[in-house]
């Protein structure tokens, strides 16, 4: 995607979501916001993130660190409609979260606010056009964000397994 677009699909995408968290928050009596189905939307959340974080990967490899702050910035929003994403008794089998999130949920939430700040750190460092340490956080993104919800509380994708040579 060209920067122009990036910025624009971005914008789009941040807009909807904040009109989305507006309405949630508007009224508790309101029906609720999403598809209706929890796995099906926070699926959809998490590959929105995984896109976002694809394209600051290829931002900073092509050096455009002042885009890499709108990606951030959606990391960063997102990551506080995570929690409410996972409702109890909403593992299933076409689910990846592992029931440890129920059972240590203040660590889980711990483990969200953790993304989120590592993803304002990101978006801050981008913003202030500092290359080094927009590198930086960058660079540990990864595990000291994405890693700490993953590891404990996601089943692992399987490994592709890979023909033997002859």
């Amino acid at each position: 995607m060209n920067g122009r677009l990036t910025l624009s699909a971005s914008v789009i995408v941040i807009g909807g979501l904040a009109l989305g968290l507006s309405a949630g928050c508007a009224s508790k009596s309101m029906s609720k916001t999403g598809s209706g189905d929890v796995v099906a939307d926070r699926q959809r959340i998490m590959k929105l993130q995984g896109a976002s974080w694809a394209d600051i990967q290829a931002k900073a490899k092509a050096g455009n660190i002042e885009g890499i702050a709108v990606n951030a910035e959606t990391l960063a929003m997102t990551a506080q409609q995570i929690p409410g994403l996972f409702p109890e008794g909403s593992g299933t089998e076409k689910s990846k979260a592992k029931p440890e999130i129920w059972q240590k949920w203040p660590e889980f939430e711990a483990a969200v606010k953790t993304y989120a700040m590592q993803a304002e750190k990101l978006r801050d460092a981008a913003r202030s056009k500092d290359l080094a340490a927009t590198e930086a956080v960058a660079k540990e993104f990864g595990r000291q964000a994405c890693g700490t919800c993953h590891q404990p509380f996601r089943v692992p994708p399987p490994q592709q397994q890979t023909p033997p040579t002859r």
